[in-house]
């Protein structure tokens, strides 16, 4: 195996979840909450990308730290009767890095019990250690503190991990602390998003296969 760890985002690198779940649910809230105000799924990516979820918010919508509890709160009820769909080649990926006696772990802006229940809906291997919403905000990508702390927890070096994502936070988070970093397309076509991943990231894959081969 390349590396020892494998470090995956959640939405829209293991499962297609934006589009499907937290871009609909996110809708829904302005809709109920900050009426007039609207946001398409491509300015939704966009914006995810950079500045990021929670800088995007008190930016565009002016939500103060309550704001963004009572969001998430909605999000929470929103996705507990929503489950995303695993892309076809992600399992396979996993299984292959375990049964090589490799760690698996996730860092991610969903919750983590939201993360395991995807997890065992698809039929993914269970992840080694799991960083999710829950923290605190320090805590949370683009922070570097999940990518410190595994290192930590699993005494590994910088250059036995991978990180996988699709957006800029997730790339910020790896830079900061030396790790390498995959950038993968096949959520969306978005130019703005792709341009900067492929300029600023030696590894880019637009299809699961494409990681799959590289990865061996």
């Amino acid at each position: 195996m390349k590396y020892k760890c494998l470090v995956f985002d959640h939405d829209d690198t293991v499962v297609n979840s934006t589009a499907t779940i937290h871009h609909p649910c996110f809708a829904e809230y302005l809709r109920a909450f900050y009426p007039g105000e609207t946001m398409s799924l491509e300015d939704y990516f966009l914006l995810n990308f950079d500045p990021g979820f929670v800088p995007m918010c008190r930016e565009r919508y002016g939500m103060t730290d309550e704001d963004l509890e009572h969001e998430a709160r909605y999000w929470q009820r929103y996705v507990k009767d929503h489950i995303p769909t695993a892309y076809p080649g992600i399992r396979e990926i996993m299984e292959q890095q375990k049964r090589e006696g490799g760690l698996v772990c996730v860092v991610s802006h969903s919750f983590d019990y939201n993360i395991r229940r995807d997890y065992q809906a698809n039929r993914l291997p269970e992840p080694d250690a799991v960083y999710g919403w829950e923290r605190p905000e320090a805590q949370r990508k683009p922070h570097p503190f999940p990518l410190e702390d595994i290192m930590s927890r699993f005494s590994l070096k910088p250059s036995e991990l991978l990180m996988i994502d699709d957006l800029k936070p997730g790339y910020d988070m790896a830079a900061a602390v030396g790790v390498d970093f995959a950038a993968v397309g096949w959520a969306y076509d978005i130019p703005q998003i792709e341009s900067f991943m492929r300029r600023n990231c030696p590894l880019y894959f637009k299809k699961v296969d494409e990681l799959a081969a590289w990865l061996g």
